[in-house]
């Protein structure tokens, strides 16, 4: 038998659908916004008023609020442009070919900000201080737990020339990408406030509605979050098909409202192809692009594909809880919003049915799920990767036997580069940005598809559509994934999640004998990693027959199902992990054997696979 043919994801795609779990005692703030804005498409400045009503949900009393002013980051002297001077391996899409900032030489005219110019608390003016992308509230009357508060701000902003993931006129010719671009309020949970400065990375937000007013020139076409409330006023193919549309002024105001999210996304742009696509039983799809033959043939394409993502991932971690999607031309490559996302558009085909299918699975594991980006980046960009790699090898047909390959090569390339943080490390402290995506994408995608090695594959797809579900809308911590995990398995596994995220210990088990005794064959087995993992070994004979053997983590407590089910399995007992040393004696010749392999499956992420394997002479 050859050890490459094994198939090791057959029960990924055909999951059954879990009951609803018992709800979590999580606690979580809730904020509404209501916003008036004006833009000037001329020198892509705005002004607005914001009305937020926040009700606080915690156990604590608040004299405090933080609201984040992201756009405040694209100045010369911000934190953003020192980090970028300082780091050893910046962005490139935001340094100049000589490696300097380009935030660092932005005019007047060129940089984003955002101020607010005043602040009521039910109705009274309130202090505040402006530090960075960070303002202070110093409240007044103090929040009691359980009660809500009206603020009341005016603002305004610029529209930074500099595009990561917002900004203005993109390579692509987009004209506005705008996200993160309003007064938003900081997140309060269980740890405290969480007025993180926006330095590079991630972001993390309080649910609420959204009842946003957009009000721009009359030939700009807008789309992101929300549903539109005024199609018949606006047109720009929102309206019913054969109505016309009567505009006044050089101006429209678009009126969108989005229920339950954490964010606002839109752009905008003169234009745009607007195109709509209606799923049965499902969300409408909602589709922006530029209007360039180089682009319109394979946007038209990627059409029916999100609509196959979309079930997908509402087959295998939960149902969409929204009634729209848009996918937008934009920003700088891909990044998610709620019920959107902003990709460029000038790849060839795969690479943007890539990106729509990345970004649209972050409405799940960030937009629904919504863990703290900043502290756990890997359970948002790790879990997405995951899924969108299982997506992608259905969409585009690829039937890879492991198609976290790609993952797996990353994570051994960090290890091997010595440059290897702890997951557990806030995302902008990492020393390298490198070392940050390969900790958050490739070692966190690979958490789940090695979870599966240990728990068995058809109780990872459960334990992910049980974590949806027990955890959408209560930004879930690594603890709470762990636990769903050890219900769903019956097996314990702190000591995976402490070693995968808190340490940078790595494994790493080898073939160190193999032996001919008075009994048959002695194969001894040996731990060079500091990180434990369950054994399976699978062992090739001449004749053509295989058989496998398992040898638990003791301290799992418990085993996983036959990953092969048509090869005779043997347990072991449980190796512990102090011995440095296992022994396995098979009742057969040792001329017999053809070969023998450590975890035939490729998911256990062995840092040297040279010593993980054995031929038998010929």
């Amino acid at each position: 038998m050859n050890i490459k043919t094994l198939k090791t994801f057959a029960l990924f795609l055909s999951i059954s659908t879990l009951a609803l779990a018992q709800q979590s005692s999580y606690w979580q703030q809730k904020v509404d916004y209501q916003m008036d804005v004006d833009f000037n498409v001329k020198d892509f400045t705005y002004t607005g008023t914001q009305q937020l009503i926040y009700t606080n949900n915690s156990p604590d009393e608040l004299n405090k609020v933080f609201i984040h002013l992201y756009y405040n980051a694209f100045q010369p002297g911000s934190e953003m442009d020192i980090r970028l001077q300082n780091i050893a391996d910046p962005d490139r899409r935001m340094i100049t070919e000589d490696k300097k900032s380009r935030i660092a030489s932005l005019t007047p005219e060129q940089i984003g900000y955002l101020h607010i110019s005043e602040v009521t608390q039910d109705g009274a003016s309130v202090s505040f201080v402006e530090e960075g992308t960070i303002a202070k509230i110093i409240l007044d009357q103090p929040l009691a737990s359980g009660a809500s508060t009206t603020f009341k701000l005016k603002f305004s902003g610029q529209i930074p020339e500099q595009i990561r993931r917002s900004g203005r006129n993109s390579k692509e010719g987009v004209a506005l990408s705008m996200s993160q671009w309003y007064p938003k309020l900081a997140e309060y949970d269980y740890e405290g406030w969480h007025a993180t400065p926006y330095i590079a990375r991630e972001f993390h937000g309080v649910w609420g509605d959204f009842d946003v007013k957009i009000t721009i020139d009359k030939d700009y076409t807008v789309g992101g979050t929300g549903y539109l409330q005024n199609p018949q006023e606006i047109g720009h193919g929102y309206q019913t098909p054969g109505t016309q549309v009567k505009t006044r002024g050089k101006k429209l105001t678009w009126h969108f409202k989005a229920p339950m999210v954490h964010d606002f996304m839109w752009a905008a742009d003169p234009n745009y192809i607007h195109d709509v696509r209606q799923m049965e039983d499902g969300p409408t799809l909602h589709f922006f692009y530029k209007n360039d033959e180089e682009l319109i043939e394979n946007w038209k394409k990627l059409q029916p594909k999100t609509e196959e993502a979309m079930r997908f991932f509402s087959n295998n971690v939960g149902k969409y809880p929204y009634d729209q999607y848009s996918v937008v031309q934009g920003g700088d490559g891909g990044m998610e919003y709620a019920m959107s996302t902003l990709i460029t558009g000038g790849r060839d085909f795969g690479s943007l049915v890539g990106v729509m299918a990345h970004e649209m699975a972050h409405s799940w594991f960030q937009h629904i799920l919504a863990t703290n980006e900043t502290k756990h980046s890997w359970m948002d960009e790790g879990f997405t990767s995951f899924i969108s790699s299982l997506c992608m090898n259905q969409l585009m047909e690829k039937n890879l036997d492991n198609p976290f390959e790609g993952s797996y090569r990353g994570y051994r390339a960090l290890v091997n580069s010595g440059k290897e943080q702890p997951q557990t490390t806030h995302s902008d402290r990492y020393d390298l940005n490198f070392a940050y995506s390969i900790a958050a994408y490739s070692k966190g995608s690979v958490f789940l598809s090695q979870l599966g090695y240990i728990i068995g594959q058809e109780n990872l797809m459960k334990t992910i559509r049980k974590y949806y579900e027990d955890f959408k809308f209560k930004h879930p911590t690594p603890n709470d994934i762990k636990r769903v995990a050890e219900k769903v398995s019956d097996m314990e596994l702190d000591w995976y999640l402490t070693d995968w995220t808190k340490t940078t210990n790595t494994i790493d088990y080898g073939i160190k004998s193999v032996e001919e005794n008075a009994n048959g064959t002695k194969i001894v087995l040996e731990r060079k990693g500091l990180m434990p993992m369950p054994i399976d070994l699978l062992v090739v004979y001449k004749d053509g027959s295989s058989e496998t053997f398992y040898a638990p983590l003791r301290m799992m407590y418990g085993q996983k199902e036959n990953p092969y089910p048509t090869i005779d399995r043997t347990v072991l007992k449980s190796w512990p992990w102090a011995y440095p040393t296992y022994e396995i004696t098979i009742d057969r010749p040792m001329n017999s054997i053809k070969g023998i392999q450590i975890d035939p499956s490729g998911l256990m992420a062995d840092i040297d696979l040279e010593n993980n394997s054995y031929q038998g002479e010929e």
